[in-house]
């Protein structure tokens, strides 16, 4: 097998980012309190690292899902994608932030069920919307109603199909290093 193709460009140093990626990477530093490597590393292209940005706003604080929900869905996709840079994240986000469980945010890294009804009927359709590339049957479509969500979940979920499949892919071009405050959540590299 041939290795994965990294990109030549060298991501931008915050420090001497200019015009949308010294905007976009300020703001990040502001609200985050530092800059992940994964933003410098799509701010090569200020367009991808805006449009991820204002589409994870959007899905964090314009969503009817839940933190618990949120973090499910984001971590199930950043799994089925392969990002270690994203599932690490995400795990550190899930328990310290939005108070998934670590049990629950275990069983999504490892493809297990969750010992939440509502949130495996959530992870569960996430991957069937995943692995369909947005066609879903009615059967799962159904049942994922059934669980106590609506049609609005569903576009949320295609909403965060799309921003993790921007930053999964950048992170998996740029090959991000992770950074040191989600090392705890590092995803074990194969033996």
């Amino acid at each position: 097998m041939t290795a994965e193709y990294k990109l030549e460009t060298k991501p931008v140093v915050p420090a001497e980012a200019e015009g949308l990626a010294k905007e976009l990477l300020d703001g990040a530093k502001s609200k985050v309190g530092f800059v992940p490597n994964m933003y410098t590393g799509m701010a090569i292209n200020p367009g991808l690292l805006s449009t991820y940005l204002h589409g994870y706003e959007h899905f964090r604080n314009s969503g009817n899902f839940t933190p618990p929900e949120q973090e499910t869905v984001l971590l199930t996709i950043s799994t089925k994608n392969g990002c270690d840079y994203c599932t690490a994240a995400h795990s550190m986000l899930a328990v310290k932030v939005s108070k998934l469980s670590e049990e629950n945010t275990n069983a999504i890294r490892d493809g297990n069920a969750l010992n939440d009804p509502k949130l495996n009927a959530l992870a569960k359709f996430t991957t069937h919307m995943w692995q369909t590339r947005g066609l879903p049957t009615k059967a799962a479509a159904a049942q994922f109603k059934s669980a106590g969500f609506a049609d609005t979940h569903i576009l949320e979920i295609i909403l965060a199909i799309a921003v993790k499949t921007i930053s999964n892919y950048a992170n998996h071009v740029n090959h991000s290093e992770l950074d040191d405050a989600f090392s705890a959540y590092a995803v074990p590299k194969a033996a």
